[in-house]
């Protein structure tokens, strides 16, 4: 047998692999959230709080001067409004099980506008206050779900942005309704609820391939 000679340097092992990056999002693992689309979602949050002040400031008025119903009546144009939000907000679990996040942003704006297009531009107080209805049952669950998004996509910060321009368009609301209908008239002025609402789901489709980012 040869002698045996100085031991041989072990082998230097492969380097490691690089990790991939990410796909599903076409952002790599770690990468801020598309800060436009974090913005979006708090626009679609801004829609829904829109529609919510305006129907609060400006509702009874409208059944009481342009539908001529009685004060007790009126006043029941933002109960109603408020009980069927209440009403799809406490079934919203089960909505967005069964439709997901997306479908959920869609079918409420789509709801919400023609609800808010009746409650405007209805010719008797009874139909109007059927459109508020409908217009809450839209309105319920975007505003919660769009602020979740936010956050899934950019954590507290996109919850704070969200909310932020969400709240922002509560106080928005009620002086532009006031201003618009100061120029042409009340129904008219309202709306723009229906306007913001559609908005509201054509940016909930836009943004439905958004993922939230990963840390690691």
């Amino acid at each position: 047998p040869p002698p045996p000679g100085p031991p041989r340097p072990p082998s230097p092992s492969p380097p490691a692999a690089l990790p991939a990056p990410s796909t599903a999002s076409g952002t790599r693992p770690g990468a801020p959230a598309p800060r436009r689309t974090v913005l979006a979602f708090g626009l679609i949050a801004l829609c829904t709080a829109y529609g919510e002040g305006a129907l609060a400031d400006w509702g009874a008025l409208h059944l009481t001067q342009d539908l001529h119903a009685h004060p007790g009546v009126a006043a029941a144009g933002y109960s109603v409004f408020a009980l069927t939000m209440t009403a799809g907000r406490l079934s919203g679990t089960a909505l967005l099980e069964r439709l997901g996040q997306t479908r959920t942003l869609v079918a409420g704006g789509a709801t919400a506008a023609a609800g808010m297009l009746l409650g405007a531009l209805a010719p008797t107080v009874w139909a109007a206050l059927l459109g508020f209805a409908v217009t809450g049952l839209g309105l319920a669950n975007i505003f919660p779900v769009a602020v979740a998004r936010a956050g899934a996509l950019a954590g507290p910060g996109g919850v704070a942005t969200a909310s932020t321009l969400g709240y922002g368009g509560m106080l928005l609301g009620p002086p532009s309704i006031g201003f618009l209908a100061d120029w042409f008239s009340l129904p008219a002025a309202l709306t723009t609820v229906a306007v913001l609402a559609a908005g509201a789901a054509v940016m909930g489709y836009r943004a439905r391939d958004a993922r939230a980012v990963r840390t690691a």
